[in-house]
């Protein structure tokens, strides 16, 4: 391995500094302490220079082996950031124009005792200029990013991470660096490029059979034959196979039947929430007559998934859905952006964290978005493990893309790579080729004139389908494969693989953004088939803020507040919508404004999406005026890749903002969703369960003005069906406010759940019945807590003196997350618990402990 200590230095070498492999220039700068942190106040734009120089990398190594002894020596770059010469002993290797490819040179010929291996890095942003100048044929929109993003130009030319040029939630910090692993292989005979294990369950036998395939490097000039043992003791599964590998690189395909008992009897892989992960052991042996043994260890997992795409009775159109191992599954989770603009900061504990964070709110599903990059290899390995599913973009976003014989030729080589490598794992359940640029090119985004358009069809066809999908479709038979998100499915294909309309309601997938409309109205969102984006921005919590600013800047209208927005108008649009509902913080002292502010962003967010998701979730299983049967809901975004506002539900660092703690509810596998329609309140269960479940609904009505309850009502005997939504309660609110001592809309809120046999019991709901702001009888309440500890967590127990919605609980910069936050008090007392990510104190979370409600924002 070469990973370690490497050599860097600038363009005319008036900075040289040492550098770890995998890394980039940002990093080692700052580890060695030549700039600040990047991410402070406004240090993305200060430290520009950085990206627009020529880096070169350089070390010397000896070689750790007899080189007379080996018919084939290679250098190996499984990542290389991005455009680079690569030279060993002075003498050119070659180039790298894709961060996504894997690089492989024969050094057979050049390799010595002692070496000198150089990596001379190009700016990708003076490379990205050069090749768009160079492209005559026609113009590749979009040419730069909007102003207020304070990006660099077009992305579009260059094989690299799309966001790394900037975001509307994320820094310009176009890298260069090796950022994944460089190696140096010796073999004789033979040597094994990928390996890949993929499950096919065999309808008519009734039985699990598996597809071994590997890829190897054939250096000797005759075939190498030898034998291939496939061992999974577990399934008392063992097959032997006679192989016979030709010169050259070619791959063998191996299908093993599982063992018939066994194959009736294994456990499947399921999504979290849906059953177990169960994986098994596989030994995979290559015993050649010439050369060693090659031993492979595996984890293999049983799924079969279908993306189902057929008439619905009563709607136009086509169904849209996943079915995992035979069982629909309705997809519940949110979009994965890049967890840093420096991908070497982004550990396995870092992915850990995040991933274990959207399965502890009850998600089952995230969508590896397309302007980022192609995960590690762990972040799949921990999606399998804990039962996150994945949608996979391929790498290309909201742009149009080049389509010559260069940049396809790197592209297929990306494609086929990333394919190989990530096919085996269950998790992934998708693949797309793009994020939005069917829509783009449908709905004209970048003006392009009428007679010219075919050109650009021209191209997205060569691209996503004659070239992507070809591949993945030769690679990988065993998951579905999309050309877009959005998209219309088999009805873009139909439509030549561009729709008139990718966001119909009727096909497909859809994203959904408005800012305008009322957010806590749930007739402004479309009752789509499958909702794979939508969302609102929040701000991250001012203990995030704080450590990447100074005090001056901590007001809402402050230069910093505006530099952090990517997203144009943001930060009034966050206003407009808060207004709505809620009075606006007119605190005289400005920081305390400014913290008010970040909590009513986070609370607008949180009951905005709860609004939006929970519609999504109860549209499951109805068609109404030809809409319906909605199978998705992921929201815009999980994480974030700084500290900024942005559409996150977890910030920088993993920090829960109150959206996530709203998710672990509203994607709760038994939830009770109200809403109204003409007049009448409808109460819908929601059910991810898998049988049928007698239930009570409980359904409290509080005056704001006290915590003892002016009326309840217990309607027993309900059925929540399994994995749909069905109506459980409707009456008209004029008639249950009547009921309730005379309840007004302005003077009473309603809370409502489910409760079952064997402590089956869903989240405690509620409904707002007026704009907070308009809130009769709320009174000023004295919240307290008393923190002790058990064992390795924290138990919170709070006392309020009146009802308080949204509390929340905030302990600073102490890692780790609540069992609940953001919560309506409508009982005297409730036990919180904080699960630390970190050793921690009673003491010091007392001391960090800052208690809000809704009445505290003044």
């Amino acid at each position: 391995s070469l990973r370690g200590s490497w050599r860097l230095r600038s363009g005319n070498g008036s900075v040289s500094l040492r550098a770890e492999v995998p890394g980039c220039v940002h990093t080692a700068l700052l580890s060695q302490g030549l700039i600040q942190d990047p991410y402070y106040r406004f240090n993305d734009v200060m430290y520009r220079w950085i990206s627009l120089d020529n880096w070169t990398y350089s070390r010397t190594f000896k070689t750790p082996f007899d080189i007379r002894k080996w018919q084939k020596v290679n250098l190996v770059f499984e990542g290389v950031d991005t455009v680079a010469q690569i030279l060993l002993n002075n003498v050119t290797l070659g180039r790298t124009d894709n961060m996504f490819n894997r690089y492989s040179f024969d050094i057979s010929s050049v390799i010595q005792e002692v070496n000198y291996v150089e990596v001379r890095f190009l700016s990708a942003v003076s490379y990205a200029a050069e090749q768009s100048r160079c492209h005559k044929a026609h113009s590749i929109p979009p040419a730069c990013p909007p102003p207020v993003q304070k990006g660099e130009c077009h992305v579009n030319f260059i094989r690299k991470e799309q966001c790394s040029f900037s975001w509307d939630w994320g820094p310009s910090f176009p890298t260069q660096g090796i950022w994944k692993d460089v190696r140096i292989e010796a073999y004789n005979h033979y040597h094994l490029i990928y390996f890949s294990i993929t499950p096919l369950f065999v309808k008519s036998a009734q039985q699990w059979c598996l597809e071994v395939e590997s890829i190897f490097d054939v250096v000797s000039s005759k075939p190498v034959a030898g034998l291939v043992t496939v061992n999974i003791p577990k399934l008392q599964t063992q097959q032997t196979f006679s192989v016979k590998l030709q010169p050259g690189e070619g791959s063998i395909v191996l299908l093993v039947n599982i063992n018939k008992v066994k194959s009736a009897a294994l456990e499947a892989w399921w999504p979290n929430g849906h059953g177990k992960q169960t994986g098994y052991n596989m030994t995979t042996t290559f015993m050649m007559e010439a050369g060693c043994q090659i031993e492979k260890f595996s984890k293999v997992y049983f799924r079969t998934v279908e993306l189902i795409q057929e008439p619905i009775p009563g709607s136009p159109g086509l169904s849209f859905y996943f079915r995992i191992n035979g069982r629909p599954i309705f997809i519940k989770g949110s979009n994965w952006i890049p967890a840093d603009s420096f991908q070497d900061r982004v550990t396995s504990d870092k992915l850990r964290l995040l991933l274990k964070s959207a399965a502890d709110a009850n998600m089952n599903a995230l969508r590896v978005w397309g302007g980022g990059v192609y995960e590690q290899d762990e972040f799949y390995d921990i999606c399998d493990e804990i039962g996150i599913m994945i949608w996979q973009d391929f790498m290309f976003a909201c742009a149009l893309y080049p389509t010559n014989q260069n940049f396809l030729e790197s592209v297929r080589a990306e494609v086929s790579h990333q394919v190989r490598r990530l096919k085996s794992h269950p998790s992934i359940i998708l693949w797309s080729g793009n994020n939005e640029n069917e829509a783009a090119i449908a709905s004209n985004w970048f003006s392009i004139p009428y007679p010219d358009i075919g050109v650009y069809i021209k191209d997205y066809v060569t691209l996503y389908v004659k070239n992507i999908r070809e591949i993945v479709l030769s690679e990988d038979k065993s998951r579905p494969f999309v050309t877009s998100s959005p998209t219309n499915g088999l009805e873009s294909v139909k439509e030549g693989w561009l729709s008139r309309d990718p966001y119909d309601t009727h096909y497909g997938d859809t994203h959904f953004y408005d800012y305008s409309n009322d957010c806590w109205n749930w007739t402004m969102y479309p009752k789509t088939r499958f909702a794979s984006e939508y969302g609102f921005q929040s701000w991250p919590s001012f203990s995030t803020i704080e450590k990447v600013s100074s005090p001056e800047d901590w007001s809402y209208t402050s230069n910093f507040s505006l530099h952090r927005q990517h997203h144009e108008g943001g930060n009034i649009q966050m206003l407009q919508e808060i207004g709505r509902h809620f009075k606006l913080p007119q605190s005289p002292d400005p920081v305390k404004q400014f913290k008010d502010m970040i909590y009513l962003t986070q609370v607008m967010q949180a009951q905005c999406i709860k609004t939006e998701t929970e519609f999504y979730r109860f549209s499951q299983s109805e068609i109404i005026n030809g809409e319906g049967h909605t199978m998705g809901a992921l929201y815009w975004q999980l994480n974030d890749i700084w500290q900024a506002p942005s559409w996150a539900s977890l910030e920088y660092g993993g920090k829960w903002k109150l959206l996530h703690y709203f998710a672990q509810n509203f994607f709760a596998p038994l939830l009770p969703v109200a809403y109204e329609d003409k007049g009448m309140l409808h109460i819908y269960g929601v059910s991810d369960l898998h049988e049928d479940r007698k239930v009570t609904l409980r359904v409290t009505v509080h005056t704001w003005s006290s915590l003892e309850p002016v009326c309840t009502l217990a309607k027993e005997g309900v059925t929540v069906k399994t994995q749909s939504a069905v109506p459980i309660y409707k009456e008209s609110t004029c008639d249950l406010l009547g009921r309730c001592r005379n309840c007004t809309r302005e003077s009473c809120v309603i809370t409502f759940c489910l409760v079952g046999e064997d402590g089956l019991q869903s989240p405690r709901n509620h409904y707002f019945l007026s704009s907070l702001k308009d809130a009769v009888g709320l009174e000023k309440t004295q919240l307290s807590a008393s923190v002790s500890q058990q064992d390795d967590i924290y138990i919170f127990v709070l006392q309020t003196t009146a009802i308080a919605p949204f509390v929340t609980l905030d302990v600073g910069s102490i890692k780790g997350r609540f069992s609940d936050n953001g919560f309506l008090m409508t009982e005297k007392k409730k036990t919180v618990v904080f699960y630390p990510w970190e050793p921690t104190s009673v003491e010091e979370l007392e001391s960090s402990l800052i208690l809000t409600s809704l009445l505290d924002v003044v």
